[in-house]
Order: C-alpha cells, then sequence, then structure tokens
C-alpha cells in the first residue's frame, strides 16, 4: 500500500513539474530607430498587437511610443505623450485600441494603433474630493498620479492613482465617472489589514469567470484580486516578492515585472513557476541608473513592464535611463 502511494505521489509531482513553464533567453532581441543610440528612458510599459507587432513607451522628448515588428526592427515611432507610464492594447467591437495613462498630464488617453486619440478622460472627470489636494498656501492643486490601467469585458476603464494615494477610479466605454475604490489606509479600503499603497499597476484578469482586477499593491509588495466593483479580495501573494510593478496574462499563466530585480511567472492557482533574471546585486535594483556597461546578459536590472507576445513568449521593459528590453521565449 505504501509502495502504490509513494509511485502516486511521484506520478502527481513528475506531472507538476512536466507543466512548469520553460523559457529560454533571447538576447540583443530589439533593434534602435534609427539615429538613436539607446532605446531611451525606460519608465513606461510594453504591450503586443494582434498582428504581434510591439510597443514600448518611452519618457523622453521626441521618444514617442515606440513600435518594433516581431522581428525586433524597428517600424515607427507613434507620436504620443512623453509621460505614457502606462498603456495595454485592448479589442472592442469598434477595433483595436491603446488605452493610456499619461503620468505627467493627469489624463488617460485612448488611441488608434496610429496614435491618433479618440477619447480622452481629463483630470476634470476624477471626482474632486479624491483628485484634488491643498498646496501649502492652501490653494487647490490636482493630486492625480495616475500610472496604469486596463479596460474590462464590457468596456468599462480602471485607472489607477499608483504614484498618488493609490485610488481605483471606474469609467464606463465613453469615459464617464461610475464609482470609485481602493485608496490609502486612512479613509480608504483595507485588504488584509493595510490600505492600498503605491499600487503601481492594475489589470482585468479574464482568466476568472466572473473577470477580476490584479492589483500590484508595490508599496506593500503584494499581489491581490478584487472583483470588478472593488470587493472581495483575495490575496494572490504577499511574502517573497521584489515588489511587483506589472503582468500579462498568456492562457493560464501570469507573468510579473519585479522591480527589485526579478520577473516571475504564476499559475492560475498563485503558485510561482518560473523565476528569470533575478538580480541579487547590490545597486542594480529599483534604480534607473544601472549603465549598459554594467549589464548583465539575462539579469534583469529593474523590471517596470511586462508582456506576454501572441505566443507565449515574455517581453520586459526595464526601468532604465537608456532603456532596456529583454525577451525570453517559452521552450
Amino acid at each position: 500500500m505504501n509502495a502504490l502511494r509513494l509511485a502516486a505521489l511521484l506520478t502527481v509531482c513528475s506531472s507538476l513539474l512536466a507543466a512548469e513553464p520553460k523559457y529560454e533567453l533571447r538576447p540583443d532581441f530589439l533593434g534602435l530607430p534609427a539615429g538613436r543610440e539607446t532605446i531611451g528612458n525606460g519608465h513606461g510599459e510594453i504591450a503586443v498587437d494582434s498582428a504581434g507587432n510591439i510597443y514600448v513607451s518611452v519618457q523622453e522628448a521626441n521618444a514617442g511610443l515606440q513600435v518594433y515588428g516581431k522581428d525586433g526592427k524597428h517600424l515607427r515611432t507613434l507620436a504620443l505623450p512623453a509621460s505614457l507610464h502606462g498603456f495595454v492594447i485592448r479589442k472592442t467591437s469598434e477595433g483595436e485600441f491603446i488605452y493610456g495613462a499619461v503620468l505627467a498630464e493627469q489624463r488617460v488617453i485612448k488611441c488608434r494603433l496610429d496614435g491618433s486619440v479618440v477619447m480622452e478622460i481629463k483630470a476634470d472627470a476624477f471626482p474632486a474630493d479624491k483628485g484634488k489636494t491643498k498646496d501649502k498656501k492652501g490653494a487647490t492643486i490636482n493630486a492625480l498620479k495616475l500610472t496604469g490601467l486596463d479596460v474590462g469585458p464590457d468596456g468599462d476603464i480602471y485607472v489607477v492613482d499608483g504614484y498618488g494615494k493609490s485610488w481605483i477610479f471606474r469609467f464606463d466605454a465613453k469615459g464617464a465617472f461610475k464609482s470609485v475604490f481602493g485608496g490609502p489606509e486612512k479613509g480608504g479600503q483595507v485588504v488584509d489589514g493595510k490600505g492600498f499603497a503605491n499600487t503601481h499597476k492594475i489589470f482585468v484578469d479574464t482568466r476568472y469567470s466572473p473577470a477580476r482586477i490584479l492589483c500590484l499593491d508595490r508599496g506593500n509588495n503584494r499581489m491581490f484580486h478584487l472583483d470588478l466593483d472593488g470587493g472581495n479580495p483575495s490575496m494572490i501573494a504577499n511574502s517573497g516578492l521584489r515588489n511587483p510593478s506589472s503582468a500579462s496574462f498568456h492562457g493560464d499563466l501570469m507573468c510579473v515585472a519585479e522591480i527589485a530585480g526579478r520577473v516571475s511567472v504564476w499559475d492560475k492557482s498563485g503558485r510561482m513557476v518560473a523565476e528569470l533574471g533575478a538580480n541579487d546585486t547590490k545597486g542594480q535594483t529599483n534604480t534607473p541608473r544601472v549603465k549598459p556597461a554594467d549589464w548583465r546578459t539575462g539579469v534583469v536590472t529593474s523590471p517596470h513592464g511586462i508582456t506576454f507576445d501572441n505566443e507565449g513568449n515574455i517581453l520586459e521593459t526595464e526601468w532604465n535611463m537608456f532603456g532596456r528590453v529583454l525577451r525570453w521565449d517559452r521552450k
């Protein structure tokens, strides 16, 4: 009987190991735009459209939203705001669009894939008691610091004030305000005894039905789900992380960019199944100042944005003054 149980356990363990994804670094994948010596200041996001083209936001004058082909060659640069901190590419009944959170301009934009803006949610559309504050002289100023967003199955747009007070704002597909949740411990929502803190990015996780909101609560070094109304929090992980900053989904898998030096891959049950590019060198993570001369092949510095491509390969962009994108192919 014991032998049979041991054999069954070994079979289960072997199946789990076999199911775990394997990845292989594809070095020096991304080329450079003509006339540029570097990609540019990488403090944004990366995404892939349905055709497999790769979009990288660069926070630098005239660097725009850079578009690359499947082969990594630069195709064009879209003249979009330099502070496009977080963006996603999503399909709707009207076509495929870029939705972006413009950090320095305190607004949300919706664009066609050619960069033409078709809708915006301006700062004054956000509730005044959440989007404004008083300066030292008592004057009212806009306090929004929008860092990320995503689009729900019904077209609703969810936007997070990740560098501000971590409120999550919900708008309908036309940009009309609907509700707000999340926020700081004082006056906001509490999850497992803590308010939201530097909730850097949020994403609509459609691996589940109904869909959920993934919160990358970087200030508390944790990841958790909410339902689409902001309720029913469910913790994914609150220990062993390296400050999760962005995420992407493919099939049942989720990849996560952790700004303190790691890319991780998680299954639908919340189990980490792969670890990529981990960097334990002091002074080389959570900083934009690591120079190209100090980069090591396959070792990350400060992962800031991440995406699966359409085949399940992983592309990661770093918080780096010079710009750095790494790619791991699914084996």
